[in-house]
């Protein structure tokens, strides 16, 4: 049986403390792994590149920011959107800036930008929380929206007001513009998410993560007995917004390849996020990259059961998808309000028993 812990002994502090403690745990991941780098990539067509690959890496990179921010440290934010729009405005104003630039590290630098415009709006939530904080990050994603739109600087005087994401190369292979190969953009994608949640879990499990849970679980009492919450705070806008610019110039430069910021970087994209996360699962890395598969899956799924299959007209598949996803979001919260991650924990504790039920 897969999960079963007989025969599995630890004999330092650090194995029984590690992410997978099981090994048929981390053969299964490890094996999920080679799959995801060495397989997938000769099998990934343009649509599965632009309908589903792509865009499922790009939020679940997205949503592990903002879990970081929202599930562990417990700072509402609605300016995904925004901080979004940031990182791809970086990217771009970076890309065609440096033109030698390589794409690795201008999105990497996009991220930083983000982090910097993060820490700034965050000072707020020293002295504010909970649905004040939230409609101060709401500002910011106004706010960050209005000022790409209104200097023409951001889109170098362009007057569509569009920014195009000019080809860049790693290793001599496209990952961006119109003739990256599908393999390829892939590959920059889930190397950049693997690294990005490496370091997530390893910061979550660590002093810094547990600072964070301090402070989302009772500022006051964090504070006396020595959690700095201005630094703590702070740390995680930073951090969460860099994730976050990650994945807007991911967004930008790779996925989309031309984008106009009211259209691709609205509220609705803010939305998004924090569905993802709450569905699947606050204070939970793997519940970001579940959230962000329901999200992402579903309305694939939904579209080709409805259009492909049953013949509906587009119109009518796109609002019966609006109102099941809807439904399915609400009937998910009240069977289960801690999300998928939860879900998998408990099957994870009825193998390790079974055949004994508890």
């Amino acid at each position: 049986m897969l999960y079963r812990e007989a025969g599995d002994f630890k004999t330092s502090y650090r194995a029984d403390e590690q992410t997978f403690p099981i090994a048929s745990e981390r053969v299964l991941f490890w094996g999920a792994m080679i799959l995801a780098f060495c397989v997938v990539p000769f099998f990934v067509n343009s649509y599965w590149e632009k309908a589903v690959l792509v865009p499922l890496l790009v939020w679940a990179l997205i949503a592990l920011g903002l879990n970081i921010l929202t599930g562990y440290c417990g700072q509402v934010s609605l300016g995904t959107g925004g901080f979004m729009a940031c990182g791809a405005f970086a990217c771009y104003k970076l890309m065609t800036a440096f033109p030698d630039l390589n794409i690795f590290f201008v999105v990497i630098l996009s991220g930083g930008v983000t982090a910097l415009v993060g820490v700034l709006f965050g000072l707020p939530s020293l002295r504010i929380k909970g649905f004040y904080l939230a409609v101060a990050t709401l500002a910011a994603q106004f706010f960050l929206i209005w000022l790409f739109n209104k200097f023409d600087w951001f889109y170098n005087y362009s007057p569509s007001g569009q920014i195009t994401a000019p080809p860049r190369t790693i290793l001599g292979v496209e990952v961006t513009g119109p003739n990256a190969p599908p393999w390829a953009t892939y590959l920059f994608c889930l190397s950049i998410l693997f690294i990005y949640a490496w370091v997530a879990r390893n910061l979550t499990r660590g002093r810094v993560g547990r600072a964070w849970m301090a402070i989302r679980d009772m500022d006051i009492a964090a504070e006396i007995i020595g959690v700095d919450p201005l630094k703590t705070k702070l740390s995680a806008f930073a951090i969460s917004s860099f994730y976050v610019g990650t994945g807007g110039a991911l967004f930008f430069a790779v996925y989309l390849g031309a984008a106009e910021v009211t259209e691709a970087f609205g509220i609705d994209k803010s939305f998004l996020a924090l569905f993802m996360v709450i569905i699947g699962g606050l204070g939970s890395v793997l519940g970001s990259f579940l959230g962000a598969a329901f999200l992402v899956l579903m309305p694939v799924f939904l579209k080709n059961m409805f259009v492909n299959t049953m013949g509906w007209p587009t119109d009518v598949a796109a609002h019966i998808q609006i109102m099941l996803i809807g439904g399915l979001i609400i009937l998910f919260l009240i069977v289960e309000p801690h999300g998928l991650a939860q879900l998998w924990r408990l099957t994870k504790e009825k193998l390790r028993l079974w055949p004994f039920p508890y």
